[in-house]
């Protein structure tokens, strides 16, 4: 019989890139339990390395560590099923990449004046912040949400808007590809990823409690230019989306 290899947490360490110290806690807290030598040392097999790549991989998603352990320990799991999702997310998120890529390229090229002027459809891609400007101040301009979104777009440049662009680009493909493999929207990924949503409002707008946030989810069903906005990454997104948001809010 093969005797079944095992690697020190040393070993796992200068393998992975994942410290000595965060293999002790995901050991504490139950998401990484080892076997022990009997001088009490801990002990690696490929199956733990097999739950530390899902654990590696759920948190560059954006999933929580306690969302991780419940699904890992789910014990309808699939290793295989679960790789070839995470598959589509990332590749979803390298095409969102080059783009960005793309964007970063033509501005550079612009700001060493080796190129014709830019245009916005080269830098944002059809990204227009202004284009319910005029609106937004008419229904809410009174509002302290409006007042700080206000305070802070005033000072964002070019490169700015080319990240939130980014950001929520990338959140509404992580979320059409698990809308299209099934996932609920209430599921852990799903609220994981309203929780994006809602940390990239408060990041680059305004103060974005949960329970707002569920009202801004209303306003995209409600309004059909929203709507047609998020659905172009997946048809019928919009309802997902919102059905999480409000999942995570209650």
């Amino acid at each position: 019989m093969t005797k079944m290899r095992t690697l020190t947490v040393k070993d796992v360490s200068e393998l992975t890139g994942v410290s000595v110290r965060t293999l002790h806690y995901y050991d504490e807290i139950g998401l990484l339990s080892t076997d022990r030598s009997r001088a009490g040392y801990r002990l690696y097999t490929d199956t733990d390395l097999i739950r530390l790549q899902q654990i590696l991989i759920g948190r560059s998603l954006g999933l929580a560590l306690e969302d991780i352990r419940r699904a890992l320990d789910d014990p309808s799991f699939d290793a295989p099923t679960a790789l070839r999702h995470q598959r589509e997310q990332l590749l979803a998120r390298v095409s969102e990449t080059h783009r960005m890529i793309a964007s970063i390229d033509a501005t550079l090229k612009h700001l060493d004046k080796r190129d014709e002027p830019m245009t916005n459809k080269d830098m944002f891609d059809g990204f227009e912040p202004e284009k319910y400007e005029a609106e937004a101040k008419q229904r809410w301009g009174e509002t302290d949400a409006y007042k700080e979104s206000a305070r802070r777009t005033r000072r964002y440049g070019e490169n700015d808007w080319a990240a939130i662009k980014a950001e929520t680009n990338a959140i509404f493909a992580d979320a059409a590809a698990a809308m299209k493999r099934g996932a609920r929207s209430d599921s852990p990924e799903g609220l994981a990823l309203a929780e994006r949503h809602r940390q990239h409002t408060e990041r680059w707008f305004y103060p974005c409690s949960k329970a707002m946030h569920a009202n801004l989810a209303d306003m995209w069903e409600a309004d059909d230019r929203f709507r047609a906005n998020i659905d172009k990454n997946g048809d019928g997104l919009t309802a997902w989306l919102a059905n999480a948001v409000r999942a995570a809010a209650s």
